[in-house]
């Protein structure tokens, strides 16, 4: 696998842990046990490309950009989507999330 695949996995796998964490919520607890399963498939599906990633690029970086993909997309899909309080030092830090992510990526 090439090491731009690899990125290319990783990113996706970020993209899974967001509609990973938008899952449990969207689960409610055990009220919707169809949707936890689908989440659960999700979660395994982004550890999987985690993994895949992991065979070239180093772990350190390769964790920091996947949780970074998570947390702040999930911030921001909980803001748009959810009805999480919008305010500016949030959009503040996590584009500051956003911006290590890229730097990690152009530091590697």
């Amino acid at each position: 696998m090439t090491y731009n695949a690899s990125w290319l996995l990783l990113i996706i796998a970020g993209c899974l842990e967001i509609a990973f964490a938008v899952g449990l919520k969207s689960a409610n607890g055990l009220e919707r046990p169809w949707i936890l399963a689908g989440t659960v498939v999700v979660l395994a599906g982004s550890l999987y490309l985690l993994t895949m990633a992991l065979r070239v690029l180093p772990v350190g970086t390769a964790y920091a950009v996947w949780t970074g993909i998570g947390a702040a997309g999930t911030a921001i899909v909980g803001m748009y989507w959810l009805g999480d309080g919008v305010s500016l030092w949030r959009i503040v830090w996590i584009g500051l999330i956003l911006l290590s992510v890229a730097g990690l990526r152009w530091a590697t």
